[in-house]
């Protein structure tokens, strides 16, 4: 076999939110690579619907139907696993509020996804010792996270500022064991969280002209820098926040 610091041959990779958009590519693409994929999302559907399109059936890959709002899910998922070598905290949702409308509620649907969520499994499963040594764990954050701050936004922002600043925290904190964390900080991605927006036509055509590519991005671009920080070729790699952005922090 070539030689290939992108490959994932051998490693077990768990993945959040694998059910659909960012999370699916990234649990086909990991297993493109070699991996055996663990895949967790609250939709059982969504989950037998990714696992159709993996590689490497003789892996017989997992499948977890978990809410993750649910702190006792979380540990119950934890006791359950064992020697990963990548961790993808990929699951998350949008919100489109202005900052005078956020709820209560809406705070701790999008903040208990989006950030408390990502932190307790993490730190449950390096605590339980579940991690290898050398693992990998990556964050699916946001452009919104660092310097998009729009209108109706913050509290998705604030959700994704928050879990960039811990996977860093996480860098410093885990490297005792040899365990990376870095981010991944998409802007706009054409799933169907996009189309869940409620944007016009028009507001998307605008919007789009701030991206140097004119374009939005495809969830199999987003996989692809995630694969990259999950392998070797980003062994000397961590506490990073790597922009898939198509140049839209540039404006």
């Amino acid at each position: 076999m070539s030689y290939n610091p992108f490959s994932l041959q051998g490693k077990k990779v768990l993945v959040t939110g694998a059910g659909s958009g960012i999370g699916r590519a990234i649990a086909v693409a990991a297993s493109k690579m070699g991996a055996s994929i663990v895949m967790v999302d609250i939709s059982k559907e969504g989950l037998e619907q990714t696992g159709a399109l993996l590689d490497h059936p003789e892996y017989q890959h997992q499948q977890y139907v978990v809410d993750l709002t649910d702190s006792e899910a979380i540990g119950a998922l934890v006791e359950s696993l064992d020697g990963l070598d990548g961790l993808v905290n990929n699951a998350g949702i949008p919100n489109t509020r202005p900052l005078q409308m956020i709820r209560e509620e809406d705070f701790d649907r999008v903040v208990g996804l989006n950030t408390k969520a990502p932190v307790l499994l993490t730190n449950l499963l390096y605590k339980k010792k579940k991690l290898n040594k050398g693992a990998s764990i990556v964050f699916t954050s946001s452009l919104a996270g660092l310097y998009t701050f729009t209108p109706a936004n913050g509290l998705y922002s604030l959700s994704k500022s928050a879990l960039t600043s811990y996977a860093k925290s996480c860098a410093v904190e885990f490297a005792a064991r040899g365990i990376r964390s870095n981010c991944v900080n998409p802007s706009m991605v054409n799933t169907h969280l996009k189309d869940s927006l409620s944007f016009s036509e028009e507001e998307y055509q605008k919007d789009i002209e701030k991206y140097p590519l004119r374009r939005y991005a495809e969830p199999e671009e987003v996989a692809n820098a995630v694969i990259f920080l999950l392998s070797d070729a980003a062994s000397y790699i961590t506490g990073h926040t790597l922009l898939v952005d198509g140049g839209r922090s540039l404006k």
